[in-house]
């Protein structure tokens, strides 16, 4: 299939969705997963304490994104 018939295919799926937070649920817990992981590899924290910290890790991890991008498009 052709990179354009993807997108269009793509396209057409979310457009027939009716409830986006329910279809993306599963990639978002396990993208959080992942830094509950890294912040408590062990898993010998509480749920809420792993929870905290994941979502502070990830919010780092977005941030240096963020930074790298605009590093990129400075230099042009």
């Amino acid at each position: 299939m052709a990179e354009i018939d993807k997108r269009i295919a793509v396209l057409v799926s979310w457009s027939k969705t009716r409830d986006r937070k329910r279809r993306t649920k599963p990639g978002r817990d396990a993208f959080l997963a992942r830094f509950e992981r890294e912040v408590d590899p062990e898993g010998v924290l509480p749920l809420e304490e792993r929870r905290r910290r994941a979502e502070l890790a990830k919010r780092a991890y977005m941030l240096r994104l963020a930074k790298r991008s605009a590093q990129v498009r400075k230099k042009g």
